[in-house]
């Protein structure tokens, strides 16, 4: 698995007037291919009108998926671009649709190449992005007396603390980056004078802290 992939941060739209022609770009995070389809789908349904509603995606983290489509415009012209401004911003998990209404003026290839990449780098700057990091799952078993402060330095110390269950003891789950497992075992440990245990689970990935 890669460490750490940068999406987009939100979803939303940024739009464009070049040359009487309206670029309207929507993006949104994807965390698979049917997600990204389903959104394009979406994006078309609200602009059957519109003269085009070319698209772009790139799904996994190691960027294994990517598609485009020039939705009727010249070949290569539209939906490769988009992609190729996404690869270059490593953008990942992430759809990107152009919807163009057409105003009357040909911008030949090189403005089409210009105007789909652009909107889709200008949608990116004006929509912002995070870095996602690889963490290895962990499981924490602790009792109740020592449960409540565990849990407050865990958040303190910036911990990715992802569930708390309560039953006879506490359980915790918690994300760990790879580098970080043996000092933290060493940690939990003393914390708890030695009375928790940790178990490590598969991989997920999380937000990064600064």
């Amino acid at each position: 698995m890669q460490e750490q992939y940068r999406t987009v941060a939100r979803a939303g739209v940024h739009e464009s007037e070049i040359n009487r022609s309206r670029f309207l770009c929507s993006l949104a995070p994807a965390a698979t291919e049917e997600e990204a389809q389903d959104f394009v789908a979406r994006v078309r349904k609200e602009h059957p009108t519109a003269s085009h509603n070319c698209f772009a995606y790139v799904i996994g983290a190691d960027a294994s998926v990517q598609k485009a489509s020039d939705d009727g415009e010249p070949g290569g012209t539209a939906g490769v671009p988009m992609l190729q401004m996404l690869m270059r911003r490593e953008m990942r998990y992430v759809v990107a649709v152009v919807t163009r209404y057409y105003g009357g003026v040909k911008l030949g290839a090189g403005g089409l190449i210009r105007a789909y990449g652009g909107v889709v780098g200008e949608a990116l700057d004006a929509l912002g992005s995070l870095t996602r990091q690889r963490f290895r799952l962990a499981t924490i078993h602790v009792d109740h007396q020592r449960a409540g402060k565990l849990e407050n330095d865990l958040r303190a110390t910036g911990r990715d603390v992802r569930e708390v269950w309560y039953a006879e003891a506490v359980t915790m789950e918690i994300g760990l980056p790879d580098g970080d497992v043996e000092a933290f075992t060493a940690w939990l440990a003393d914390t708890t004078a030695g009375t928790a245990t940790l178990e490590l689970g598969g991989e997920a990935y999380g937000d990064a802290t600064a």
